[in-house]
């Protein structure tokens, strides 16, 4: 059976793709140093199937180069990183040391191992490399221009990646993901916390007048993209991965709030509440993902309606999950510096 390494894979995008890995008979070895965001409930179902093995270890471990040569994996989709912008902005070092320097020593393990063996490295970025696009919608070719430093330490990583590909000719694929939603996602994040505040009966906190707006795709069809892209994408390329569908934060709540309606669970409690912005917060994202529909004949299949349902369904379904994360992780306010 073709082994395939998932980095980062107790979190959010990582625990959705190895589901999906598994279901197309792929075994994974998941790479998780265990963070905060890491959960184990993302996974559970597989604690004792022969298609999937865990391993604790930081990607700039020098056990993760003895793993390569272990295992001998396919690809590596590299998921193992700091992504919380809040976070970033309280304390920017941990998001230097995973996401550029933990990238670069990924790099140089990687560069060794490819040149013994057969091998591709997907390494997942953001859309938020891109910064702040008020009009149109950023191709690949668009110039990287971060504001927070979560966005700076992720285009730094994608410019790493980039130069092993030119100048140690590493088989590695580049992709930039608009904002992910669904299932398995820490509640740090806007629609997991806004679904854990309506089923708390707890006021909903929006940032500033909520028009800040994002392009939102739902996890599973960016696992999708990202194994069409290992299967078909071409070496040193840039993918694009996006739905090309905008939503303000206030109408995801709105949205939040419909969902919750038509499932009887809406308390007194539960209300708009704007609060004081992030600082150097960005107006809006948007990306045009026309290079991988073209080229790899890649599209989203679920719209913003039935994903949220989706999505507030499993939380509704899998209480024990928010029970599984520290209350301070979901209730307290970071990045108001």
């Amino acid at each position: 059976m073709k082994k395939i390494i998932v980095t980062g894979g107790l979190g959010f995008i990582g625990s959705n793709l190895i589901d999906l890995l598994i279901k197309k008979n792929f075994s994974v070895i998941n790479i998780d140093k265990i963070s905060y965001s890491s959960n184990f409930y993302n996974l559970k179902e597989y604690n004792n199937s022969n298609k999937y093995k865990f391993i604790r270890c930081n990607i700039g471990e020098r056990k993760f180069k003895k793993i390569l040569f272990k295992y001998k994996p396919i690809c590596i989709f590299n998921l193992a990183a700091e992504t919380h912008v809040d976070r970033s902005i309280d304390n920017p070092e941990h998001f230097i040391q995973s996401n550029i320097v933990g990238v670069y020593k990924l790099l140089e393990y990687f560069k060794e191992y490819s040149q013994k063996f057969s091998s591709k490295l997907i390494h997942i970025s953001t859309d938020e490399v891109y910064g702040d696009i008020l009009k149109g919608r950023t191709s690949e070719k668009y110039p990287y221009n971060p504001s927070s430093p979560y966005a700076a330490s992720k285009a730094a990583s994608d410019h790493l990646v980039q130069s092993y590909v030119r100048t140690y000719k590493i088989p590695a694929i580049i992709t930039n993901c608009s904002n992910n939603y669904g299932p398995k996602q820490h509640p740090e994040k806007l629609i997991p916390k806004l679904i854990y505040n309506i089923l708390n009966n707890k006021s909903l906190p929006i940032y500033g007048k909520g028009l800040n707006s994002r392009e939102w795709i739902f996890v599973k069809d960016h696992c999708e993209a990202l194994i069409k892209i290992f299967k078909k994408g071409k070496i040193g390329n840039f993918y694009n991965i996006g739905s090309n569908k905008n939503l303000t934060n206030l109408k995801v709540c709105e949205h939040l709030i419909s969902v919750a309606k038509k499932n009887s669970i809406l308390g007194t409690k539960v209300k708009i509440n704007f609060i004081k912005d992030r600082p150097g917060h960005d107006i809006r994202y948007a990306l045009n993902s026309n290079k991988i529909r073209k080229e790899l004949n890649w599209k989203p299949r679920i719209n913003f309606k039935e994903g949220i349902k989706e999505t507030f369904d499993w939380y509704n379904k899998n209480r024990k999950y928010y029970k599984s994360i520290s209350k301070k992780d979901i209730l307290k306010r970071l990045g108001n510096k």
